[in-house]
């Protein structure tokens, strides 16, 4: 019987593929901890929100969640998740453009940019080093 497969499953192929995927997969587990860590820390901010914002809150607390997981799908299967890829980059980007826009006097707009900023550039990077965008072919293989 096999041993089973790590959580980290490594893909087989070329010692510079191993390498990008290992690569790929240590910023995608470093973007899904911080995620982590945005849900712990928006914790405070829904129990201490009031009626006007509570829901805004749980709403964001909840998105760094869903975040997580799918940054921790990627890193699991980086091949196989047609879309998410792209969908998580441009949240990402989305968000980072507008806290640029809002700018200083927008409340939270600093550290969106830098958090978002951040994510985004670990995001395109692990995409360009696990080639996500393949996973385009996988979908339509199956199809």
């Amino acid at each position: 019987m096999p041993a089973p497969a790590p959580f980290l499953h490594v893909e087989t192929g070329t010692g510079s593929t191993r390498i990008r995927d290992r690569v790929a997969r240590a910023l995608l587990v470093l973007a899904a901890a911080g995620a982590v860590a945005a849900v712990a820390g928006a914790v405070d901010g829904v129990a201490d929100a009031g009626p006007a914002t509570r829901m805004v809150e749980t709403w964001r607390m909840l998105g760094f969640g869903v975040f997580a997981g799918l940054f921790l799908l990627l890193a699991y299967r980086p091949r196989l998740y047609a879309g998410i890829w792209e969908l998580a980059i441009l949240n990402k980007l989305g968000l980072t453009l507008a806290a640029l826009s809002f700018g200083s006097g927008t409340d939270g707009a600093g550290a969106a940019l830098i958090a978002d900023g951040s994510i985004t550039l670990i995001l395109l990077a692990a995409y360009v080093l696990s080639k996500g965008w393949t996973a385009w072919s996988t979908a339509r293989a199956a199809a």
